[in-house]
Formats: structure tokens, C-alpha cells, sequence
């Protein structure tokens, strides 16, 4: 498996693997576009075309030139201060519980940890997600863009974190269109 940056030609691909993964998921946006994928899909492209989107931070896992997976990091504020959103994080339904989820979790948190992010917030399962040390936001006294979240949202603190940093978190703008 690798997992490299997304490329223009992988649009297509990660449209579908997103469609494929979110498909018939109980908590997954509804369909915006006539095709009936899940809004996560549209999600990634609607955030493709903000100014939150990073590039680097758009990774994709291919085993023998096939993706498989992918996952983004969009920015997003706390207190008004740079912080990243995280997801959708998506894996082809025949490829989950392979590790793809767990290596594209480990590559995009190094890569936003060298390129000196304080903070990854998202919205997800405390078990899954506490074992690439996301705890619960309201811990680090940051607040979730919707309260009724509890302890799904929550944050993963990286080296340049300054725990005096408290406050709301926004993401970019296309996650308030879902």
C-alpha cells in the first residue's frame, strides 16, 4: 500500500471510494446529487474548491494503482486561530479492516504535525479514533460547532498545541452546506 498526496486524475476515484464507504452508513449525510452518492462525497468536492482545502493534507492509499482510501484535512478555526478539520476519512467497503483507515490516519496527522498544526479536531467514533489519540474536545476546552456532539467530537493535539487555546471550533465553510 501507498499512500501518497491526491492528484487531479484521482478525483473520479475518490468520489467513488467516498460514495462506496459512506453508502448506507447510519449517520451519513443524505444524497445532494442526482447520482445518489452519500453527501460525503460531494462534501470533498465542495471542499476542493474552498479556501480551507490543503493540498498535502489530501491523502490517498493505492495498492497496485487501485485507490482504495482516502482522507482530508481542511482548515478550519478555534478562537478564530488556525486548527484543522478532519474527514471524511473513506475506505473501499472491501478494504476496510485491512489498515488502510489506520495508515491514512497516521499519514495525514505526521504530515499536518511537520507542517506545524496545532490541533485535528473531528467528529467520529471515541473508540476508533482514540487509538491515534483523539480524546474528547470538551476536555482541551474546545467547543463543538454543534453541543448535542458530546464526545464524538473530539481532538488530537499535536506538537505546536497551545493548550491556552480554548474556544469554538468552525470548520471550512462546505461542512455547514451538509
Amino acid at each position: 500500500m501507498l499512500i501518497r498526496r491526491e492528484r487531479p486524475e484521482d478525483v473520479a476515484d475518490i468520489r467513488a471510494v467516498t460514495a462506496a464507504a459512506f453508502s448506507g452508513v447510519e449517520h451519513s449525510a443524505p444524497p445532494i446529487e442526482p447520482d445518489g452518492a452519500p453527501g460525503e462525497a460531494t462534501l470533498v468536492g465542495w471542499l476542493r474548491a474552498d479556501p480551507g482545502w490543503i493540498p498535502e493534507l489530501s491523502l490517498v492509499a493505492e495498492v497496485d494503482g487501485e485507490i482504495v482510501g482516502h482522507v482530508v484535512a481542511t482548515r478550519g478555526t478555534l478562537a478564530d486561530r488556525p486548527a484543522l478539520g478532519l474527514g471524511p476519512v473513506s475506505v473501499s467497503p472491501v478494504r476496510q479492516r485491512d489498515g488502510v483507515g489506520s495508515a491514512l490516519m497516521y499519514a495525514v496527522l505526521g504530515a499536518a504535525d511537520a507542517m506545524g498544526e496545532p490541533v485535528v479536531v473531528l467528529l467520529g467514533s471515541p473508540d476508533y479514533y482514540g487509538r491515534f489519540g483523539f480524546v474528547p474536545a470538551s476536555g482541551l476546552g474546545i467547543e463543538a460547532p454543534d453541543p448535542a456532539w458530546g464526545d464524538y467530537f473530539q481532538a488530537r493535539p499535536l506538537a505546536a498545541y497551545d493548550p491556552s487555546v480554548r474556544g469554538k471550533f468552525t470548520y471550512a465553510a462546505p461542512f455547514d452546506r451538509l
